[in-house]
């Protein structure tokens, strides 16, 4: 095993575990959609930044409960997808309606290898503390093979939506906000080469005749969340 490398959480997300989708799904609920929505169109927008790409081998740091794994894998057609996550409790529950194909394992289990085609993270950063940041982005930059692509997906602090939703669940009242422009910096500081950066979810699902829009207005600082696409 490579040495440690810090864990995605500094919150104890152990004693979160058997409440997390609920507590999340509790917040989410304001935007009228659930956590799935979300993940199925982060993941979606990441698929189409791939302009192609069929990765083989998919890292899901940040896990969870790896709710988001088996969305990788069938959305972007891999055939493999590892998830990590500091939380040995989540890593647990994950483990256990683990489909074929996916994989878990606690950051102290895991060793990069630098074989990963693509990297997925969301919502992670806000989590771990600022002193610990870029050493989180450069182990996830060793588990990528050359010219892998990272995707970085962030809550956007200039959203107000994003921060009474946050509000709203107890894991993330304290967390601490990562800027586009801060994750762009630390990618860069971490060795990646920055590629882009999308903003999605502008419109509730009120609204929802208006997300046709979304595309167009991706390049805006409007969205609930934001993607810093990088390169290895």
């Amino acid at each position: 095993m490579n040495a440690p490398t810090p864990g995605p959480h500094s919150v104890d997300f152990d004693a979160f575990a058997c409440g997390y989708d609920a507590a999340l799904d509790q917040g989410i609920s304001l935007s009228g959609e659930t956590k799935e929505f979300f993940a199925r169109g982060r993941v979606e927008w990441l698929r189409k930044c791939l302009n192609g790409l069929r990765p083989e081998l998919v890292l899901d740091y940040g896990c969870g409960t790896g709710s988001t794994s088996p969305i990788l894998r069938s959305v972007l057609g891999s055939r493999e997808v590892v998830g990590v996550d500091s939380s040995e409790a989540e890593i647990a529950l994950a483990r256990r309606g683990a489909e074929a194909g996916l994989t878990f394992a606690t950051t102290d289990e895991f060793a990069p290898t630098g074989n990963v085609d693509v990297a997925y993270c969301n919502g992670v950063f806000h989590h771990i503390p600022v002193s610990e940041r870029l050493g989180a982005i450069e182990s996830i930059r060793a588990s990528l093979r050359p010219g892998g692509i990272f995707s970085l997906w962030e809550n956007n602090p200039w959203n107000p939506g994003t921060r009474l939703v946050m509000s709203r669940i107890p894991f993330d009242r304290d967390a601490i906000l990562v800027s586009a422009r801060e994750a762009r910096r630390l990618a860069r500081a971490g060795g990646f080469e920055v590629l882009g950066t999308h903003y999605l979810f502008v419109f509730p699902k009120m609204l929802g005749a208006l997300r046709r829009f979304e595309g167009p207005l991706s390049s805006l600082p409007l969205g609930a969340q934001y993607q810093v696409l990088c390169r290895k």
